[in-house]
C-alpha cells in the first residue's frame, strides 16, 4: 500500500500544476475574446468550475471569426486538459481508506451512480504502485500541457510579456 506522505505529496504537486496550468486559460480567454488580462480575469472567476472554463475556452475557439490554425490548437489543448481533470478531480473528491499500518489502501469516490433499480456510489479503486505511476504521469502531463499553453500564448501576435 501506498505510504500516506508519498500519496499527499503526489496529491498536492497534482493540484499545483493543475492550478498554474487551468489559470493560463486567462490568457486563452483574453485572446478569444480580444480583451485585457484584468476583463479576462473577471470572466475567468466568475465562471467557478473548470469544466464551465473549459467549455467557454472551446466555444470561443469554435466561433467562425476564429482562425482555423487557433481553433486547432485550442481544441487540442482543451482536449488533452479535460482527459487530465478526470485524474485532478478523482484526487479532489474521494476518500481515503488506510490500512491497518495507517497507509492509504484505496480511494472511494463520492459520486452517486443511479440506476433504474438501484443507487450506488462511491466506486473503490486500489491504491497501489500502479495508480502511483499514473498520478505521476498525470502531474507530468499537466506540465506539459502548460508548456503547450506558454507556447500558444507566447506565439500570439499581440502578446505582450509585460502583462503577465
Amino acid at each position: 500500500m501506498a505510504a500516506a506522505q508519498e500519496v499527499l505529496l503526489l496529491v498536492g504537486r497534482l493540484n499545483y500544476v493543475w492550478t498554474n496550468t487551468e489559470s493560463l486559460l486567462i490568457y486563452i480567454i483574453a485572446h478569444l475574446l480580444k480583451v485585457d488580462k484584468e476583463s479576462a480575469i473577471i470572466v475567468f472567476l466568475t465562471l467557478n468550475t473548470t469544466r464551465a472554463r473549459i467549455d467557454l475556452t472551446e466555444r470561443l475557439a469554435k466561433l467562425p471569426a476564429t482562425p482555423p490554425e487557433t481553433r486547432d490548437q485550442v481544441l487540442s489543448i482543451t482536449e488533452r486538459l479535460k482527459q487530465q481533470s478526470k485524474m485532478r478531480n478523482k484526487y479532489n473528491h474521494c476518500i481515503y481508506s488506510f490500512d491497518e499500518q495507517g497507509e492509504i489502501s484505496s480511494t472511494q469516490l463520492m459520486r452517486l451512480v443511479e440506476g433504474d433499480k438501484e443507487i450506488r456510489y462511491g466506486k473503490v479503486e486500489q491504491l497501489d504502485a500502479r495508480e502511483l505511476a499514473r498520478l505521476e504521469n498525470a502531474i507530468r502531463e499537466i506540465t506539459d500541457i502548460s508548456k503547450a499553453l506558454w507556447s500558444f500564448i507566447r506565439s500570439r501576435p499581440n502578446f505582450d510579456e509585460r502583462l503577465i
